[in-house]
């Protein structure tokens, strides 16, 4: 069912020590929701996502517990974030850690091109530098601490004391990179989105690129630098090349060309959180400029997920867990909630009361009980089978042009990485068929043999109607829109819910009639809050 067309989409790789929040869940479901979308519509679709296990931090963290570093990132991975693909149903292609053989000698490969090529040098450098960040930290991120910091330099993101470091590096030629980069973002305006991203980008090249050290040495937790062993290459630049990695960056030992799997899915679309925006709309295109490679397709940054007005942190312990909210109300309901109700690229407040009350009224309410009521009524009066529609009034043909402009514009939002506004334009479905259903009374109709053949077309009017809605949100919800598919008869005539290509999702007259609907236990039950 694929095209000749390419989509490559990642999430950023997590360090596996913050343990997975409900902000790691949200940039996870989107890019799964993203990637779902094109696999659907027949692209060659490749979704990423993976953890970064190298650098200071991990090393610390490993020694205050007692066992290697290898030991410990192998624990957290397993422990915590592939389960975190699970709880959210996450249906990604690959999972790179970068304590993968595949990408340490890629990497290796990489960086020895860049010197080969002549953009990296040998210098000394003296800087402060955020173990939390694992980045020397530019003027404007140094504040001065207060409390038991007082009278010391600070982290403005961690509030926590900056190390002075002094070391021999070497260092990426970033500065040469910085006309190239403005043009870049001139005659792309869609490299960066949203705009407001893609703005703060621009200035910061603009007041000038400083020159980027690659390399460490004060310790050896990560990957040697090939032609310098008592360096290792600094975690940022290890951990943006997982990218390229991932796929198969590097050249076929035989033929010498560029490997066939990087020349399929390469470049790729990144999406990120807004704080690692400059990391990968900087740097890693300059990096693959200086490789001679092409640059991403695009980077999208999304908002903060604030909870109390704070943006969520492992160490202020504003952190949720997302099996908090899915043991509770499920993974759709957590995939649906994040994905609809933050305009994506925008921060956004999570509260437990706004995502009770849109789970009762738009999922339990306004879904589910479409589907329930439609199923159960085709039950009753068509002995379970889908009928016929006959002819066709003015009311039946308006929601057929709701359902065919909904479909079109929420892939339209999805090429624009809207899935917010594709929701809402799908929802439009959601609250035409209740208001269509309320104001033809199937249950009165169906106490009159008369109008039998129109009972007959209100009824499949919501069945295709509900099919339309199966695939449209089969990318943001696909446990219970599978349950719905299912009862609806529509996996014996029309095949697996995750086959049908989701660009002609809104054409009419798909459900084939005959089809036998079977028992829906409510998609969204009622949950009760203690």
């Amino acid at each position: 069912m694929t095209s000749g067309r390419s989509f490559y989409i990642t999430t950023p790789i997590y360090y596996p020590s913050d343990l997975p929040h409900i902000g790691h869940g949200y940039t996870t479901v989107a890019v799964d929701t993203l990637a779902r979308w094109h696999r659907q519509a027949g692209d060659d679709t490749w979704m990423l996502t993976g953890t970064d296990e190298h650098g200071q931090k991990m090393l610390r963290a490993a020694s205050a517990n007692g066992v290697t570093p290898q030991e410990w990132v192998d624990k957290l991975v397993t422990e915590s974030w592939f389960p975190l693909l699970e709880t959210l149903d996450v249906a990604n292609d690959d999972f790179i850690r970068t304590t993968q053989p595949r990408h340490e000698e890629r990497v290796q490969q990489f960086v020895q091109a860049l010197f080969d090529r002549g953009y990296i040098y040998a210098g000394e450098y003296e800087a402060l530098y955020c173990v939390g960040c694992e980045e020397f930290k530019p003027e404007a991120e140094i504040v001065d601490g207060t409390g038991p910091f007082e009278g010391l330099k600070v982290c403005a993101i961690h509030s926590k004391p900056l190390e002075l470091l002094q070391e021999k590096n070497y260092f990426f030629k970033l500065s040469e990179f910085q006309d190239r980069l403005l043009e870049l973002y001139k005659t792309e305006p869609d490299f960066v989105r949203p705009e407001s991203a893609r703005n703060e980008v621009v200035s910061f090249v603009r007041s000038g690129l400083k020159d980027l050290s690659i390399s460490r040495s004060a310790f050896d937790w990560g990957i040697t630098v090939p032609w310098d062993p008592s360096h290792v290459i600094y975690v940022w630049v290890d951990a943006l090349l997982n990218y390229a990695t991932a796929v198969g960056y590097g050249t076929d030992p035989e033929t010498g060309e560029v490997t066939a799997e990087f020349a399929r899915r390469w470049p790729a679309f990144h999406v990120v959180g807004k704080d690692i925006l400059r990391f990968h709309a900087v740097i890693w295109p300059a990096m693959l400029m200086a490789a001679g490679l092409d640059v991403p397709r695009g980077v999208f940054a999304h908002g903060w997920l604030l909870v109390g007005g704070e943006k969520m942190s492992k160490s202020k312990l504003t952190g949720i867990a997302p099996t908090e909210i899915t043991d509770v109300f499920g993974s759709d309901a957590y995939r649906f909630y994040f994905l609809s109700a933050i305009a994506f690229g925008q921060d956004g407040s999570f509260s437990w009361e706004d995502l009770s009350a849109r789970y009762q009224a738009e999922l339990a309410n306004g879904f589910g009980n479409l589907a329930s009521r439609t199923v159960a009524m085709i039950s009753k009066y068509f002995e379970g089978v889908v009928p016929a529609p006959a002819a066709y009034t003015e009311g039946d043909l308006t929601i057929q042009k709701i359902v065919a402009d909904a479909a079109a514009t929420a892939d339209a939002a999805v090429e624009r990485f809207r899935i917010d506004e594709a929701i809402a334009a799908i929802w439009t479905i959601v609250d035409a068929l209740n208001g269509y259903i309320t104001e033809n009374e199937p249950w009165a109709l169906a106490k009159d043999e008369s109008t039998r053949e129109r009972l007959g077309t209100v009824l499949y009017t919501a069945a295709e109607g509900l099919r339309a809605l199966a695939v449209l949100l089969s990318p943001v919800m696909p446990s219970s829109t599978e349950k719905l598919w299912v009862a609806l008869g529509a996996a014996e005539g029309l095949g697996a819910l995750v086959e049908q290509p989701i660009r002609e999702a809104g054409a009419w007259g798909m459900l084939p009639a005959g089809a036998t609907v079977t028992a829906l236990t409510p998609l969204f039950p009622r949950v009760e809050q203690a």
